[in-house]
């Protein structure tokens, strides 16, 4: 098995993961996505709806911006140790996403302790921050994993 994500052992208290990819969103990303997802809104499809609002422009679907920031972090933390996710808390978004904004992606772990039903796995929670090329905080989220302990003939 291919594994490049940490095992439990590996995301310890405090750990601070600067996630190497990064992205530009744009327009069809956007439109895709929102179309994909059954979601209508104006903001994010309509062009002279949105030059009417406060933003002046289509703004980026706030659950693309939550998906791509989770995505940025899949190689360095779960790629091949994730065994779920458990939830998803305290989602904010504190400055808006435009077409054209490039996102990378921060991550803090936040908790651990071994799983009580599972020896092989760990809890895990995480801080994910999703920054754009101002250096902004644009979305900023806690995310609880069962992860992999690694396997004893890795140790």
């Amino acid at each position: 098995m291919s594994v490049s994500g940490k095992w439990f052992e590996e995301l310890e208290l405090g750990l601070v993961i600067a996630h190497r990819t990064r992205r530009t969103i744009t327009e069809s990303d956007n439109v895709f996505f929102s179309t994909m997802t059954m979601n209508p809104q104006p903001l994010h499809l309509d062009h002279e709806f949105a030059a009417q609002s406060e933003f002046g422009k289509p703004l980026v679907n706030s659950m693309l911006t939550v998906s791509l920031l989770i995505g940025l972090s899949v190689p360095e933390i779960t790629l091949g140790t994730l065994v779920a996710n458990l939830g998803f808390e305290h989602i904010e978004f504190p400055k808006p996403v435009f077409h054209g904004d490039t996102i990378h992606a921060e991550t803090t772990v936040t908790s651990s302790r071994a799983s009580n039903s599972r020896p092989n796995a760990g809890i895990v929670g995480l801080e994910h921050r999703a920054i754009n090329q101002r250096g902004e905080i644009v979305c900023r989220c806690n995310r609880t994993i069962l992860v992999f302990r690694r396997p004893l003939e890795s140790a």
